[in-house]
């Protein structure tokens, strides 16, 4: 069972508008099988999955492209770096859009030739597991806060239960586990933790010690939702913490964790400069911490961290799946105030509070240390170059589990968890 891809017009616009398409995104998310159901019928595919195929391709590239002449689709093309000077030369001579599409799960290295060879000829987009939406068979623009929008989408989806979003969450939003049932979610994530580990950490040098960087994976996995800390981190796998920053890079490189930075207006004083970090798969999350079953994760000790883990992969993914980086935020402060999320785009600030019960009291209550960002800066602070950047604070959110949208205030909403 293919499940329709929110993502699908971004590609085609893309395709029409450079000669090179890149897909990158985690191993398993869907990009090859979504890229093949768009190809064309004359659009050769081949994958350098098969050592023969990426032995010819290292060996002798050009005669490759003229073997497998575009429109192409080359699968997990970063096994193969010698391809990326011939495409350059192949597209600057022939300059058609749509060409090359190229995926790969190893982003730090593809991205790197990337760089070097096809800088201005190519669109990439990321693509992550299904997002709720796709697997509901509905395709909704970005998240924000727009009660209008958000009331039609109450019409077009069915009210989904605590315990639907918590099985939701245990299982993940890798592809496979939905088209089909019968795959065991443990085995299939001990799997894919293998096949990652073995083949794209393997590859770098830095990282020799495969046992301690899955230990890491774990001890990432168990701060989900947290600010980062590197030195506590490192103390607990037994490495330095400049490897610990280093290994969790590529973490954020492979499209397996994100990091969140916080937001930052000179009008806000002792803000905790530290990102947070969210894994984008909250199936592998609850695998590498150990949790059992859905139930058991729901009434657990993260329960909290896993639901609002979900929240914001879910908004991540609606925003990715436009074709655009995630205008995301947090707020953490000196005295401990913190506002989970905020939405910063088009000089408006949405802060957003994630909960997981049905009407969470004072939830609201640390919006207010965003007022200072609306005020009108001082006369001496704009002469003097330190006037902070004026912006305005839009309508604000609680993202938990209500029956409906509900207002909490004049300014602020109780939204549905399932609306995102």
């Amino acid at each position: 069972m293919y499940y329709e891809r929110t993502i699908e017009p971004v590609i085609r616009k893309i395709s029409e508008t450079f000669p090179v398409l890149i897909v990158t995104g985690p191993r398993q998310v869907g990009k090859t099988t979504l890229l093949t159901k768009l190809a064309e019928k004359e659009r050769k595919i081949v994958s350098l999955d098969n050592p023969t195929i990426r032995t010819f391709a290292k060996s002798d590239p050009e005669l490759f492209i003229q073997r497998y002449t575009p429109p192409v689709l080359i699968d997990e093309v970063q096994y193969a770096p010698e391809l990326f000077d011939y495409i350059k030369i192949y597209i600057d001579r022939e300059k058609r859009c749509g060409d090359f599409w190229l995926t790969g799960s190893q982003t730090f290295r593809m991205m790197k030739h990337v760089t070097e060879s096809l800088a201005g000829r190519a669109g990439i987009v990321q693509i992550q597991g299904l997002s709720n939406d796709e697997i509901r068979g509905v395709h909704f623009s970005p998240f924000r806060i727009d009660i209008p929008e958000l009331t039609q989408r109450m019409s077009q989806v069915a009210p989904m239960s605590l315990m639907e979003i918590y099985e939701r969450i245990f299982r993940g939003s890798m592809p496979r586990l939905y088209e089909n049932p019968n795959v065991d979610r443990a085995q299939y994530y001990e799997s894919y933790l293998e096949t990652y580990i073995s083949r794209d950490i393997k590859d770098l040098s830095q990282i020799a010690d495969e046992m301690s960087f899955f230990n890491f994976m774990g001890a990432v996995a168990a701060r989900t939702a947290t600010n980062v800390n590197y030195e506590a981190l490192a103390n607990e796998v037994g490495i330095s913490a400049p490897t610990a920053k280093h290994w969790l890079s590529v973490l954020v490189s492979s499209g397996i964790v994100a990091l969140i930075q916080p937001y930052s207006n000179n009008a806000l004083k002792r803000v905790i400069k530290a990102p947070r970090m969210y894994f984008l798969d909250t199936g592998l999350c609850a695998h590498l911490t150990r949790w059992s079953s859905a139930e058991t994760l729901e009434a657990g000790a993260m329960s909290g961290e896993f639901f609002e883990t979900w929240v914001v992969s879910e908004i991540c993914k609606s925003y990715l799946n436009a074709g655009q980086k995630p205008p995301l935020y947090f707020y953490r402060d000196s005295n401990k105030k913190e506002i989970d999320v905020i939405i910063y785009q088009d000089g408006t600030v949405t802060p957003v509070e994630i909960k997981k019960s049905s009407a969470p009291k004072n939830a609201v209550k640390n919006f207010s240390v965003l007022a200072p960002i609306e005020q009108e800066p001082r006369k001496e602070d704009i002469f003097s170059g330190a006037a902070p950047l004026k912006v305005k604070i839009g309508t604000g959110a609680v993202v938990c589990m209500p029956a409906d949208l509900i207002p909490v205030d004049k300014k602020n909403w109780y939204v549905p968890a399932w609306l995102i």
